[in-house]
């Protein structure tokens, strides 16, 4: 069930939400019990920021890999037909 609502989270609500679990748990003051539901619910939100983080870096490699096939594949296209007719 939460795992369905975590899903549902963009990368900077998990993040921000993250971010409240870790001062409450810094702050202190609640109850064993409270502290574990909280550490809990700090996984969970880590790891959908870390799938958010890494959806990202597998675009942008994506993307630089297209970018240098197609540098590539410009650069080989004037050499065919230059040293030819240049005299």
């Amino acid at each position: 069930m939460t795992s369905r609502t975590d899903e549902a989270l963009g990368y900077e609500q998990a993040r921000d939400e993250l971010i409240e679990v870790v001062r409450r748990l810094e702050a202190g003051g609640t109850t064993l019990e409270e502290s574990l539901a909280l550490w809990e619910r700090g996984e969970e939100l880590a790891k959908v920021c870390r799938r958010w983080l890494d959806g990202a870096r597998a675009r942008l490699d994506a993307a630089l890999a297209g970018a240098e096939e197609e540098a590539e594949e410009e650069a080989g296209s004037p050499n065919s037909g230059s040293g030819s007719g240049s005299e």
